[in-house]
């Protein structure tokens, strides 16, 4: 029988928690003992609900109502947490919202609302906890990501560029993140809720449960939990998706022009010896040894 991860003692801010993936992940986590702050956009509604479901089961939690997007309202509910229960071990960053149409038919406010929502909002609640959990030395962070910002999906500009930038800084603040123990990771869920209605047959949707996300959610969220990666989940599978980069391919002055890369693309593209970098400057190191290789071969 494998230990029971321990959650003792720990305070969590869900966003976007009133319902589907949010509801579920807040659930998880009271039900792990963790006292939960329910972040919602309509907390009387959604907010209210989730709340009345923890406080049936036996957990303790709050509402915490706040516009992600707007820095102020973050700011009163980081504080509200605080004042209630004294310190913030975990946050999921998981408040979000769809405005799909093509790019061509779509309007920029839509563009920006959605942006503002995913990944500014993303952003503002990790910098109002950031201070809380650096005086702590202990801090789990939670983005959530989507494959349409990893890989692309017809209709989603908007929603697709906001995911794949919780990526960029998801890889910063892990970096930054870890001297204070605070690691932070990324979520990139499939599940049938209200954002994706419609779009999944009914046979699939039957498999998404939302709660079949949430166990990833709480390892991501633990005193074990990785630091940087991206998980995927969804009905019930797990997998660890990873952005890396090709060995790559020194070109001599003179072959460094559009033809060369042309002529020279399959060297360039082979798979073979790909790598996730740990940083930006690990492509700088890699990029001046493969520079000084080919010079010492000339």
């Amino acid at each position: 029988m494998t230990a029971e991860i321990s959650f003792a003692g720990q305070v969590a801010i869900v966003t976007g928690a009133g319902s589907g993936l949010g509801r579920e992940h807040a659930l998880a986590l009271a039900r792990r003992g963790v006292r939960v702050a329910v972040n919602d956009l309509a907390p009387a509604e959604g907010g209210a609900e989730t709340l009345a479901l923890i406080t049936a089961e036996g957990g303790e939690g709050m509402l915490a109502p706040a516009d992600v997007a707007d820095a102020a309202q973050v700011e009163r509910m980081i504080g509200a947490v605080q004042d209630r229960w004294g310190r913030i071990d975990i946050l999921i960053n998981n408040a979000g919202l769809l405005r799909d149409k093509s790019f061509a038919k779509m309007e920029m406010a839509d563009f920006e609302r959605v942006v503002s929502v995913h990944l500014t909002g993303a952003a503002l609640c990790c910098k109002a906890v950031w201070p809380i959990m650096q005086a702590q030395g202990y801090g789990r962070i939670v983005m959530t990501t989507s494959v349409s910002g990893l890989f692309g999906n017809f209709g989603q500009a908007n929603y697709g560029a906001a995911k794949a930038g919780v990526i960029g800084l998801m890889n910063v603040l892990s970096i930054e993140g870890r001297k204070h123990n605070i690691r932070v990771n990324a979520l990139a869920p499939t599940a049938m809720t209200a954002m994706t209605d419609g779009l999944i047959d009914q046979e699939a949707a039957a498999l998404l449960d939302p709660a079949g996300v949430s166990p990833g959610v709480l390892f991501l969220s633990s005193p074990e939990a990785p630091g940087g990666v991206i998980l995927g989940a969804g009905a019930g599978a797990f997998s660890l998706i990873r952005i890396q980069e090709t060995a790559g391919k020194w070109l001599p002055p003179e072959a460094r022009t559009p033809e060369g890369i042309r002529d020279h693309f399959d060297e360039i593209a082979e798979p073979r010896g790909q790598a996730a970098l740990g940083s930006a400057f690990d492509q700088t190191d890699k990029f001046i040894r493969l520079a000084k290789a080919g010079l010492q071969e000339r």
